[in-house]
């Protein structure tokens, strides 16, 4: 069976609070884009096991395949095996949910790999237990996505915009950056609502300025370098760029294919990890 684990950004990025357990309490748009990790999966008779393309990617329990499948297995009393072959796209440690993505589709492979009658709902609280981002990549598109990230409301979908990923050679912490951010020295947050409107109506330039990302407080400051990105997109045209999450991703929104077409080209040159994509 071969199922796609779709990378998402972020359209804003708002930090309203701060649980009692540290965890900050968050307001986000998040949109999936057509880039994505395939995976197969194979039933067998006993274990987890899991081969990558990647071989920087760890197969054993530190990756959430392995955690994602053995939560599924454990929860659902499952004794039989399964393999998962992880053909990797989706940029590492990259602001784009991708481990997240891919736990997700190991809880919606597995339930038709083993006949499992489970719903979304269920899967979601499931997801939750891996990470704050697996309950949207569960239900994938267009949210709003509040409290941890686990209380979302599907908005109508945001698609087919063309937009350039630019991942540097280096991965970002998002435990760090959150434990680096000061929300007291925040003044200015999105206006989540307006965006929200802008992207209903597909406006996509409204949509442009309305675009925040708070963790850009702290990436941007200590990676003078994606600052720099963001400006060079918008000289080559785009019509907005931001961080996605935690960072360092960089994305922009072009309305014209050959402009997007041109900033590939420029940046490809300098990174390795850059691709023109959609939203979905």
């Amino acid at each position: 069976m071969l199922v796609k684990a779709y990378g998402k950004i972020n359209i804003s990025l708002d930090i309203v609070g701060k649980r009692e357990d540290g965890y900050h309490l968050l307001k986000m748009i998040m949109q999936n884009v057509d880039l994505y990790d395939s995976m197969s999966f194979e039933r067998c008779s006993k274990g987890i096991n899991i081969s990558c393309n990647r071989p920087y990617i760890p197969t054993d329990d530190r990756n959430l395949v392995y955690k994602a499948a053995k939560l599924f297995m454990d929860t659902y009393g499952i004794s039989e095996g399964v393999n998962i072959y992880l053909k990797k796209n989706i940029p590492v440690a990259a602001g784009m949910a991708g481990g997240s993505a891919d736990a997700a589709a190991v809880f919606k492979a597995l339930t038709q790999v083993f006949n499992i009658d489970v719903g979304d709902n269920e899967l979601m609280s499931l997801g939750l237990k891996i990470g704050a981002d697996v309950p949207y990549c569960i239900m994938g598109g267009t949210a709003l996505c509040e409290g941890i990230g686990e209380v979302i409301t599907p908005l109508k979908p945001f698609k087919n915009h063309v937009l350039i990923l630019v991942k540097p050679n280096f991965g970002v912490s998002t435990k760090e950056v959150y434990k680096n951010l000061d929300i007291s020295k925040i003044f200015k947050h999105p206006d989540t609502d307006a965006l929200i409107k802008a992207m209903e109506e597909d406006k996509l330039e409204e949509v442009c300025s309305g675009m925040k990302n708070l963790l850009e407080n702290v990436t941007l400051r200590k990676y003078p370098v994606l600052k720099r990105i963001k400006e060079d997109m918008i000289k080559m045209g785009a019509m907005g760029s931001m961080m996605s999450g935690s960072g360092p991703t960089i994305f922009a929104f072009f309305d014209d294919m050959l402009k997007a077409q041109r900033c590939y080209d420029k940046f490809k040159a300098q990174y390795k990890e850059v691709y023109i994509t959609r939203t979905i």
